[in-house]
This record gives C-alpha cells, sequence and structure tokens, in this order.
C-alpha cells in the first residue's frame, strides 16, 4: 500500500514538474517571437497546453513565469556554452551551436531593451554572462600584463558577439560552417598577438 501510494506520488509529482517546464519552454517560445509587453498569460497557458489557472498556481502571476523562465534560459544557456578553457575547437563549437539555438531570441531581446526592462536585465545579465565566459575559456591565451589583457579580452568579446554571429550569418548570409571559420580566424588573430611565447596555438 505504502509503495503503491509512493509511486503516486512520484507520478503525481514527475506531471508537475513536465507541466512546469512546459510552460516555461512556452513562456520562452513566445518572448522570442513578439515583444515581451505583448505575452499575455493566456497566451502562454495556451501555448503550454494549460489553463491559466494552472500558470497562476505553478507561479503566481505572470512576474512569477518571466523570473522563473529567466532562470530557466540561464542555466541552459550555462550547460550549452561548456568549454574546456584553451580548447578552441571545443569553444567555437559551443558557441556557434549556441547563437543558432538562441541567436536571433537573444537579438529580440536587445531589440527592447531601451524600452522593456525586463529584457534590459535579461541583456544585461547576458553581457555579464559573456565576459565571464571569455575570460574563463580563453584564460591559457591571455596575456600577463594588464592593460595588454584587458584589450585582448575586449577583442575577444566582439569576435564572440551575437552581432558579429548576426552579420556574418544573417547579414552576409554565410553558411554555420564558413561563419564558424571566420569566428576562430578573429580569435586565432588576436590571441597570437598577444605576449604569450608558447601560444598554445602557434603549435597547431
Amino acid at each position: 500500500m505504502k509503495t503503491s501510494r509512493a509511486y503516486e506520488m512520484r507520478t503525481r509529482a514527475e506531471q508537475t514538474e513536465q507541466t512546469r517546464l512546459r510552460i516555461l519552454d512556452a513562456t520562452v517560445t513566445l518572448a522570442a517571437e513578439k515583444p515581451i509587453v505583448a505575452v499575455a498569460l493566456p497566451d502562454i497557458a495556451k501555448r503550454a497546453g494549460v489553463s491559466v489557472q494552472t500558470v497562476l498556481r505553478q507561479f503566481g502571476s505572470r512576474d512569477g513565469v518571466f523570473d522563473a523562465a529567466e532562470v530557466h534560459v540561464r542555466a541552459e544557456v550555462i550547460a550549452e556554452l561548456v568549454a574546456p578553457p584553451g580548447d578552441l575547437d571545443a569553444i567555437i563549437e559551443a558557441l556557434m551551436a549556441h547563437y543558432e539555438l538562441r541567436g536571433d531570441d537573444v537579438l529580440m531581446f536587445l531589440g527592447q531593451e531601451r524600452w522593456e526592462p525586463r529584457a534590459a536585465a535579461i541583456t544585461d545579465e547576458g553581457r555579464r554572462m559573456h565576459l565571464a565566459w571569455v575570460q574563463r575559456v580563453f584564460a591559457p591565451f591571455l596575456p600577463d600584463d594588464t592593460d595588454e589583457r584587458e584589450a585582448v579580452i575586449d577583442f575577444l568579446m566582439v569576435a564572440t558577439d551575437v552581432y558579429t554571429w548576426k552579420i556574418l550569418r544573417r547579414d552576409r548570409g554565410l553558411s554555420f560552417e564558413e561563419t564558424a571559420r571566420r569566428v576562430r580566424r578573429m580569435i586565432e588573430h588576436t590571441v597570437q598577438r598577444t605576449e604569450n611565447v608558447d601560444h598554445p596555438l602557434r603549435h597547431r
């Protein structure tokens, strides 16, 4: 009897979590399709295949849904961009796959940041995450000199920025592979000019 009850409770918890994830995914998808201000609770509920009451029961309010969606996506982005420091192949692969999946969504938020507070908060956090990522994955390539180090970080930030991806992939219409090659060339030209004589890329 206890085993049956435990099974039912576990099944119910799993169903609740699946519903929660559907609502979060629906919120993220809708926010990529139209301005955040235009995404209403009924839209989210319909996309997730649930009632508005279910959304409110799970998250309390519209703001609660968006707050949870931001946390959800942030965790996914961190996982998507995992790459061993100094492994340029893995870095480029992770970055390009990330932009293929979310680049257009990021551009959507950037287009709203001047007038939509939530979009501004999302893009500000994105910039902080991007800087931390660049500092971490390119750490073996960074020079010791403080001023030069900051300059190289800035160059790498530009080379790996979503707008660089947009120019190459969307505006120029380059293929995924060619976009990756050009981003890699920008990175290589940057790091090979540092003062690290024993640079890992110099021996490739």
